[in-house]
């Protein structure tokens, strides 16, 4: 072998990674028995290279696999490193680190090979050299460049899939809408793209490997602790509910996958389920004469006084009047008004005409408002509702309450005050909303004026 110090020191890897398996294997043998003679043909280096070089093609290293879609399936699997990946802002493959772990899939019997191309020198394992075409493995591999080129062409070849990309009647398909028209079966491929989807089982690695860690390293450990006992630790609490475990190859894990043997054949699942509602009991503004009195101690506590003490601290530290100001104060007032048009429609779901018992005393424009229902049976609710511009009057009040509400040490005054107006006029939600009442409002008069008796029947 030519005299290269970082080709000896590759080459050197080598030998302690055969010595070892051979030493494994040899361990319960006698010197003198033909088995442990054999071993000792089997492991001289160019013999075990050579055969490695050869059973490499019973693998692929694979960042996408096909068995896990049905442990029959036959396909193509894919190596498509994350840089090799378009990055967007969804999770994907693509935001794993350089060191992400490749999956093996193929022939059990010749993982020793890939924990061959697995070992590392210099921060880069034999399998990266392989690809890299690396001439200092080349020299630690063969003095005869021409047997050395061959076995690293082999070894790089564990990337690329078997003959041409295919499918299996065992693994799944599905047909993705392309064009504009999914009705359009004439022209349907130029419509669909018919998809094989495989299985992202690096990603999949990276995730089980995160989730242990998060439940059962002794850092978690600790953290969990110190949240148990009220104590500060430098390290946040990660908790994963409905977490589902998918088995994959019974009792035989390897037969998917190097990974998923590594995971005794457990892959997890993150729960993906709607979020469950939480209906909160809707009292009725009772002996107030206006709903943002009770707004922000009675109807969501959690979200509106939270918000409210948040933007209040916000506003307290005096920050500098530039676009990250600009662009949080809105992002409060946003969940507000969110948070308020909540509030107006679980008001809408009342049972209709609540603002006429005489324990209401709201102001009629909040009342026109909150209980648009009242107008299909209260004629004289009705004519008053909808002849009058209360909706201008409900931003008014909400900018009152706001600016009183943030308003104990801080300077506001007339333009906070139009600030907030302004924001809830804006409020799309909240047009929406008035914009409804509106168009009801015109369909019930509609309505009414058709009936038999109505203004046409004279």
């Amino acid at each position: 072998m030519a005299d290269n110090s970082r080709a000896a020191e590759i080459r050197s890897g080598i030998k302690a990674f055969l010595k070892e398996r051979f030493d494994t294997k040899a361990e319960k043998l006698a010197p003198d028995d033909p088995k442990y003679q054999a071993l000792v043909e089997q492991f001289q280096f160019d013999t075990w290279i050579n055969d490695a070089a050869r059973r490499v093609g019973q693998l692929q290293v694979v960042t996408h696999s096909l068995k896990p879609i049905h442990p029959d399936a036959k396909g193509s699997n894919l190596y498509a490193p994350p840089e090799s990946l378009h990055a967007h802002n969804l999770v994907g493959s693509h935001v794993l680190s350089a060191d992400f772990a490749g999956d093996v899939v193929g022939n059990a019997a010749a993982l020793d090979v890939y924990k061959f191309l697995k070992l590392q020198f210099e921060e880069k394992s034999l399998l990266e050299r392989a690809l890299e075409n690396d001439s200092d493995f080349a020299k630690a591999l063969s003095d005869n460049p021409e047997q050395a080129q061959a076995w690293i062409n082999a070894f790089a070849a564990i990337t690329e899939p078997r003959g041409e990309h295919a499918s299996h009647t065992r693994g799944k398909q599905l047909y993705w809408l392309v064009g504009d028209d999914a009705a359009d079966l004439e022209n349907d491929a130029e419509n669909f793209h018919l998809l094989a989807p495989l299985y992202a089982t690096s990603l999949a690695h990276c995730i089980f490997q995160t989730i242990n860690h998060d439940r059962f390293s002794e850092e978690a450990k600790e953290t969990r602790k110190a949240k148990r006992e009220g104590k500060y630790a430098e390290q946040p609490v990660h908790s994963y509910p409905n977490l589902a475990v998918q088995k994959m190859g019974g009792t035989k894990p390897q037969n998917i996958s190097q990974l998923n043997s590594e995971r005794g054949g457990n892959n997890y699942l993150l729960a993906s389920m709607p979020p469950s509602w939480n209906v909160r009991d809707i009292r009725l503004p009772m002996k107030v004469d206006s709903v943002f009195k009770p707004f922000g101690i009675f109807y969501y506590t959690g979200g509106v006084k939270g918000l409210v003490k948040d933007l209040k601290q916000f506003l307290e530290t005096n920050p500098s009047t530039d676009m990250h100001t600009r662009d949080l104060r809105d992002d409060y007032t946003a969940m507000l008004m969110d948070e308020l048009a909540l509030f107006a429609m679980q008001m809408h779901s009342l049972p209709a005409g609540w603002s006429a018992n005489e324990k209401c005393e709201l102001v009629v424009e909040e009342a026109f408002w909150l209980d648009p229902g009242r107008a299909e049976e209260d004629a004289a609710f009705r004519e008053a509702r909808n002849s009058e511009e209360w909706a201008d009057d409900i931003r008014h009040r909400f900018a009152n309450w706001l600016n009183a509400a943030l308003g104990e040490k801080l300077p506001l005054g007339d333009v906070e005050f139009r600030h907030w107006q302004k924001t809830l006029a804006k409020d799309a939600t909240h047009q929406r909303l008035l914009d409804r009442d509106r168009r009801w409002m015109e369909s019930l008069m509609e309505d009414l004026h058709n009936l038999p008796g109505g203004d046409d029947d004279e």
